[in-house]
């Protein structure tokens, strides 16, 4: 284990971090929150000793690094991320238990929305701006981040691999060009600029800038977290519109748009996973409205909000225009069904992925043509590609720990005594980094209720869900950190 390596890299982390919260402690003492800003200014400066520290005791790091450290080093960081950053919330006050701090937070970086506060009128805008804006870094990954402008390992792809498949959401993570380095530049700036283009869109349809840079965070890392507390039902329809196309945009894989960028339509047309995402969206869509279409005054309307939910629950965004779980049973199940399935692989949105349900689809089909055919060799395929026999293994795997996690999680949290609507969702709505459940944590409700018991298993499946499972589950190994 090459532990002096992951030390510096942890340094960089925490470095950047600390980096982050400087608009927080501008907007705070602008508005005159002083304990907010204060608040920032300690964790900054804990963030840079820690920093200091880390880069001391990583001085003359080798460059071995293998798929071990690679997940461990990202299963840790978004752990200490996470740690420091609910401190602000915490030292403030404005949440005064660090558990709900913590919940919070893992929440943001996990583009989960899951939320514990009760009033958002609670919190000041430096505290507001840093809950949204950790969306955005936990949205493309912050190691991403690191990877597309920081040489930390030099000439070491191995590293750089390791690191991108280890926080990249999917079945597989490929090269876009033959450096993973710029692979991981190339989805940043994409990223950067979807971002901008989101923001600028909200401004100019009247949505005030300090709301749009927050949403438009929100709707990048599709988070969920709003700065109003009915979330997107206050704003008009032209703006629901267009964060439901953005959402959508952000749950498509991000190869796409590069495969755009040169010009490669007719690939990005024949891609299997996005016509699956596109065309479960429109289904979902046209049903749900069909069902609610008695609970609004036009067709209009019917379609606008169940455009927005079903956009919004599919990218695992978690934004609403309305209490969907005042909807009927149909589309109650619907919302669920999507909540599992998610969006693209290589995306900012959170599920099982549209991919991996395709493979477990067509590898079900393939072993069916086996049992009457057991002589016939046949491939998986997506895009007319076959697939490598070690990824619908892998698939396999993820599918049967996810489906454990599931029920284990569900059992543990029952344990509070709310009713099996309340917990179901709440673990399908964390695990899949969706936020609003049903129930008692529907999108009019929040977490706050929960016990410290359970708010601790549901943090455990919010990372565990972003970071796809075995970053996290490796930590738990003892043979993670044997030496070789």
């Amino acid at each position: 284990m090459n532990y002096k390596l992951m030390g510096r890299l942890g340094a960089f982390i925490v470095g950047f971090e600390a980096v982050f919260m400087i608009p927080s402690v501008i907007l705070c003492f602008a508005d005159g929150d002083v304990s907010g800003g204060k608040a920032f200014l300690i964790t900054v400066c804990i963030s840079a000793l820690l920093c200091l520290i880390l880069f001391l005791i990583s001085r003359g790091a080798g460059k071995d690094f293998y798929a071990r450290e690679g997940y461990v080093s990202v299963g840790l960081s978004w752990i200490v991320l996470s740690l420091i950053g609910a401190m602000p919330f915490s030292i403030s006050g404005q949440i005064p238990k660090y558990i709900d701090a913590l919940f919070e937070t893992v929440s943001g970086f996990s583009t989960t929305g899951a939320s514990i506060i009760p009033s958002l009128s609670a919190l000041s805008r430096g505290m507001l701006y840093w809950r949204s804006f950790t969306h955005w870094i936990g949205g493309m990954g912050v190691l991403v981040f690191l990877l597309a402008i920081v040489p930390i390992s030099g000439k070491n792809e191995g590293f750089t691999l390791h690191l991108l498949r280890a926080e990249s959401p999917g079945p597989d993570v490929g090269k876009l060009t033959p450096k993973m380095r710029s692979t991981a530049a190339i989805l940043y700036a994409n990223y950067v600029v979807l971002t901008a283009l989101t923001i600028i869109t909200f401004c100019i349809m009247g949505m005030p800038v300090f709301e749009a840079v927050c949403n438009g965070f929100g709707t990048a890392g599709t988070g969920g977290f709003g700065v109003l507390q009915d979330s997107f039902a206050s704003y008009s329809p032209a703006i629901q519109v267009a964060a439901g196309i953005f959402m959508l945009l952000f749950g498509i894989n991000f190869n796409c748009y590069f495969l755009i960028l040169l010009g490669k339509f007719k690939a990005v047309l024949k891609d299997g996973e996005l016509r699956f995402y596109l065309g479960t969206v429109a289904c979902a869509t046209l049903a749900i409205a069909f069902n609610i279409r008695h609970l609004y005054g036009s067709f209009g309307e019917t379609l606008r909000h169940s455009f927005f939910q079903v956009a919004s629950i599919t990218t695992t965004t978690g934004f609403a225009t309305t209490d969907f779980d005042a909807w009927p049973a149909f589309s109650k199940t619907i919302l669920l069904i999507l909540m599992v399935i998610g969006a693209c692989a290589g995306s900012t949105g959170g599920g099982i992925k549209c991919a991996r349900v395709l493979i477990l689809i067509k590898g079900i089909k393939r072993n069916i043509t086996q049992i009457l055919r057991p002589r016939r060799v046949e491939a998986v395929r997506i895009s007319g590609k076959a697939i490598d026999e070690k990824v619908i293994s892998n698939t396999n795997s993820y599918f049967a720990a996810y489906i454990a996690i599931m029920f284990v999680s569900f059992l543990l949290i029952s344990i509070d005594g709310f009713s099996v609507t309340t917990n179901l969702s709440a673990v399908l709505a964390c695990l899949n980094n969706i936020g609003p459940g049903l129930d008692a944590v529907g999108p009019a409700m929040n977490y706050s209720a929960f016990g410290v018991f359970s708010k601790i298993i549901l943090i455990f499946d919010m990372l565990i869900g972003r970071l796809e499972i075995f970053p996290i589950l490796v930590l738990f190994g003892p043979s993670a950190w044997k030496k070789r």
